[in-house]
């Protein structure tokens, strides 16, 4: 209880110190204050545009998210069994890793347009994060418990189970932690360039195009939350799958 009492004071503060700021400064072109930014979230919660926004924005996100984990997790299934394919995914991973998304963006418009672009952008950010975070999980497990389990013949569905998946759970998690909210800040970045309608990066577009500082701050605050949530959510989808497959 005294932790969230401590975290709830320190939000207090820094929303204090914003509104002081905006105060000093007056002028909400440039800094809208918390004040402001409630005011702006509270009328576009009562808008349909709003909600069709989030919807779209978040299933095409989300879309993208799971393709990036589906293909990373079977890439490095793969790759574990045969090092063949890890050898030829090497390079195309570490090209993923270095090109900026603003190229990929860019690539994707001029490939398949602007109403799927934050879904492909999202896969490309998304699945070289958890190619590699599960890679080095199954980097990660202990040599003597695999010799051992090869001595006395433990069948492979034992030695996945007790000796990789361990491992395997807490790099994960790790990956989602940060596939997530990459994901989400990859995949709003494409829409505000690609202007898909009733997106949330449309409607950021749209608040800069009028100058409306305090639907700048709405906007960002509503991404973070949901990026927020999303990640708590499958890191307890995780946690789950992790307590069945023990409870078994």
């Amino acid at each position: 209880m005294g932790k969230v009492i401590k975290k709830i004071l320190i939000v207090c503060i820094w929303l204090l110190l914003w509104q002081l700021v905006a105060i000093v400064i007056h002028n909400k072109i440039l800094l809208a204050g918390p004040v402001e930014t409630l005011g702006s979230l509270q009328r576009m919660a009562g808008e349909a545009e709003f909600w069709n926004s989030l919807k779209s924005s978040y299933l095409h996100i989300m879309l993208g998210a799971l393709i990036g984990i589906v293909l990373a997790t079977a890439f490095s299934a793969l790759g574990f069994k045969y090092e063949i394919v890890k050898d030829i995914l090497s390079p195309v991973v570490t090209a993923i890793k270095a090109v900026p998304v603003a190229s990929f963006i860019i690539l994707v418009l001029i490939w398949i347009g602007s109403e799927n672009v934050s879904t492909v952008v999202v896969a490309l950010v998304v699945f070289p994060v958890m190619y590699i975070g599960i890679n080095n999980a199954f980097a990660s497990a202990d040599k003597k418990l695999l010799e051992m389990a090869y001595v006395y013949r433990m069948p492979g569905f034992n030695t996945f189970r007790y000796i990789y998946l361990p491992v395997l759970i807490p790099g994960i998690k790790s990956a989602l932690s940060v596939a997530i909210p990459m994901g989400f800040k990859s995949g709003v970045a494409a829409e505000v360039i690609g202007q898909p309608l009733l997106s949330m990066g449309n409607g950021l577009y749209k608040a800069k195009i009028y100058l409306d500082t305090g639907d700048v701050f709405a906007w960002t605050i509503v991404i973070v939350l949901v990026s927020f949530v999303t990640e708590k959510l499958f890191l307890f989808l995780v946690s789950l799958a992790d307590k069945g497959g023990k409870a078994k």
